[in-house]
């Protein structure tokens, strides 16, 4: 089992509680096929990249990007809630097409 340091810690619960207000969230352009990759927190607490996957198309991704960044105050509120930390993190959200590749290359494998 590896060790992990603090900021590993709360980097992993704050995924897992932006991936759950992410499903709560009511903006239209946020679709169900949106999954948090990654979170990455700053030491200081004040910062966070959240690496975001959506499946679809190019319009799609830009949308649900979009939503989160207007939705980014919100995020913010909420994780402060759930989360007890001293500072609540400012989010930046960067799409991550690393599951879209995968499968682009699990679909390159199947047709050897």
């Amino acid at each position: 089992m590896p060790a992990y340091n603090r900021i590993d810690r709360i980097s992993e619960e704050v995924k897992k509680e932006l991936s759950a207000i992410i499903r709560e969230l009511k903006d239209p352009r946020v679709s169900t096929l949106v999954s948090v990759v990654n979170v990455s927190v700053t030491k200081d607490l004040k910062f966070a990249k959240a690496y975001i996957s959506v499946l679809g198309n190019e319009k799609a991704q830009k949308d649900v990007i979009d939503a989160l960044k207007s939705a980014s105050g919100f995020i913010r509120r909420e994780i402060g809630h759930r989360i007890n930390l001293r500072a609540t993190p400012e989010f930046t959200f960067i799409l991550d097409n690393s599951i879209e590749y995968g499968a682009h290359i699990n679909q390159v494998l199947k047709n050897l």
